[in-house]
């Protein structure tokens, strides 16, 4: 009989979801890491809210920098989400040969992104294996279209018309 978490994990992988990259800048270093769990809270203040493993290096980046972006990624940047998955090893900057750009808080963006946000952190409170962040988004800007990445039960899927 599978265990309550493996089952759990069965019923969550059912969820459809886009794909993200959240990054952040921490003493002129980038982070990132790719996440499914990104969600709108409000839209008057414009909050958000990402969940982070807390054994993640990026969760303690986005904690001590106080800031962090989100780029949507789009059906062509599956190779870019498995990077930042964890894929590469931590030990290797995941950015290396990618373009990127910033809005305010100097957290980099993605170049062919659907859609981008900048936040400032706000609220943080752990949950079991992870924390819960909630931003403020401080800039906004969709990007030049395109259709987005989805993930479901383990696998990479595109959006069909």
């Amino acid at each position: 009989m599978p265990s309550e978490q493996d089952q759990f994990r069965k019923v969550m992988r059912q969820w459809a979801s886009g794909v993200c990259v959240v990054t952040t800048n921490y003493f002129d270093v980038y982070h990132g890491m790719t996440v499914s769990s990104f969600s709108s809270v409000s839209i008057e203040p414009q909050l958000v809210t990402i969940s982070l493993m807390k054994n993640s290096r990026t969760h303690d980046f986005v904690l001590d920098a106080k800031i962090f972006g989100i780029t949507v990624l789009s059906e062509t940047q599956k190779e870019i989400s498995k990077i930042f998955a964890g894929l590469t090893p931590e030990t290797e900057n995941r950015f290396d040969g990618l373009e990127t750009w910033t809005l305010v808080t100097g957290s980099p963006f993605l170049k062919e992104g659907l859609a981008f946000l900048d936040c400032r952190l706000i609220d943080v409170d752990d949950f079991g294996t992870n924390s819960l962040f909630i931003g403020e988004v401080v800039a906004a800007k969709v990007g030049n279209g395109g259709k987005p990445l989805l993930y479901f039960d383990q696998q990479y899927h595109l959006l069909q018309e």
